[in-house]
């Protein structure tokens, strides 16, 4: 063998790796485009699919008072998805294709339609748009959907009553159709002003479900709703009244209505505060510590003195 033929061989190896380099590189690219072409649907079959969608113009023609009831609403807004495809526009964004239905001479069965539907089946439907927003991502462990009331309960995509959520209903007598209970404390002397329209149902509540109980906007450590108006009461506070953090403002207060002034529980403040503040009989029981003085008729609102009562920076006694 020549001396040389080592440096020979090396030349021709560097000639044929790019040839290999660039073989490789086809032949994983043709794969891979083989892949996403067995994956991806065929021309024929995507085109069948869409040639199922008629158009909302196409649904007008015949549901004509309807369409134009609907075209007031949020939802007409559908038409104009560019993004989701036919199966996420207009009339059959709701009811699904509706080439059958026409087909069909306007055959029911064809089309789905939310009244002969169950209420799973139609809230289902609803929140397969709806579903992944803030408001509604609680609705299947809402007090609501549990007692097996469904969107349309409440909400009318065609004949709405209140524009901005398509309310069956004008707010609180939607609510009061199944909350009589709150209807009546809301009627009493002292409550928040529901029925004069500076307070609605919603503002504390939100009814398509939330983490915590009575479907409250609020927080398992306080009442944060309340603080959205009595901003003064939030604190934080050098000295805590310790029920306002653990317990909350239902502690002292009735949230809807009362027949006490400041919506408490007990007509007699006193009453009220020696529920927690009163001697125990027993020597073993703990407990807050009781009142310094008799409770004659000179002491009997505590507020007098401990005007601070939901908390203080200055005094451990709530003084001022």
């Amino acid at each position: 063998m020549p001396a040389n033929s080592r440096f020979t061989r090396v030349p021709l190896f560097w000639v044929l790796y790019p040839c290999l380099s660039i073989f490789v590189v086809l032949a994983a690219g043709q794969s891979r485009q083989q892949a996403a072409d067995k994956s991806a649907p065929s021309p024929s079959a995507a085109s069948l699919e869409s040639s199922k969608y008629v158009g909302a113009e196409t649904c007008k023609s015949c549901h004509e008072d309807v369409y134009n009831a609907w075209e007031k609403t949020p939802h007409w807004k559908t038409t104009l998805d560019q993004k989701g495809g036919p199966s996420h526009q207009g009339c059959e964004g709701c009811h699904g294709p509706g080439a059958d239905h026409v087909a069909g001479g306007g055959d029911k069965t064809k089309i789905y339609t939310f009244k002969d539907g169950s209420r799973q089946q139609t809230s289902a439907r609803c929140l397969s748009c709806h579903g992944e927003s803030h408001e509604q991502s609680h609705f299947a462990e809402s007090g609501h959907s549990s007692s097996d009331v469904g969107c349309l309960d409440c909400h009318s995509p065609h004949h709405a009553k209140e524009e901005q959520h398509l309310l069956v209903q004008s707010q609180p007598q939607l609510c009061y159709g199944c909350h009589t209970a709150a209807k009546a404390d809301f009627a009493k002397p002292f409550h928040h002003r529901v029925n004069e329209g500076l307070v609605q149902c919603n503002d504390c509540h939100n009814p398509h479900g939330t983490a915590t109980l009575r479907q409250v906007r609020a927080l398992p450590s306080g009442d944060a709703v309340c603080y959205k108006c009595h901003v003064d009461k939030q604190g934080p506070f050098v000295y805590e009244h310790v029920p306002v953090k653990t317990e909350g403002c239902g502690s002292c207060h009735t949230p809807h209505g009362s027949t006490n002034p400041r919506l408490l529980k007990v007509s007699l403040v006193n009453m009220l505060c020696l529920q927690c503040h009163t001697f125990s009989t027993q020597l073993t029981a703990g407990g807050p510590i009781g009142p310094g003085h008799n409770q004659s008729a000179k002491y009997q609102a505590c507020t007098m003195c401990h005007t601070q009562i939901h908390g203080s920076n200055f005094s451990a006694v709530f003084f001022k």
